[in-house]
């Protein structure tokens, strides 16, 4: 269910909206995303997963974590990470729709540029 935005947005509305942009508008976190939505993990997991260090994943569910998105519980010397938001799906979805949309008209461009030459 989708709530109506007012028009125009308040300003301290938009400055949230566009602190959640920037949240994940950094490509680590949209992997370690991409990696949550099938299970939780570990940070251990996560870092071996995508092939970086654990410090590096620390910080970036840090900064997921304080926005809402991520939820990290500690396990005895581990801890594991969840998706606490899952609205945040239908977002990348909305995005990577649009991207793929983008690709194929650029595909079916250069295959009609293609055919002329």
């Amino acid at each position: 269910m989708s709530r109506s935005m007012p028009h125009p947005l308040p300003e301290s509305l938009a400055e949230l909206i566009a602190e959640r942009f920037r949240v994940i508008a950094e490509p680590m976190r949209i992997r370690i995303l991409d990696r949550l939505r099938s299970e939780e993990a570990t940070v251990g997991e996560l870092a071996e997963t995508l092939q970086t260090s654990q410090q590096n994943v620390s910080k970036h569910l840090a900064i997921l974590s304080r926005a809402g998105i991520v939820s990290r519980e500690k396990h005895g010397t581990a801890v594991r990470c969840a998706i606490a938001d899952p609205s945040v799906f239908d977002l990348c979805e909305r995005v990577c729709g649009s991207v793929a949309e983008q690709v194929a008209e650029l595909q079916a461009i250069l295959e009609g540029q293609e055919a002329k030459s």
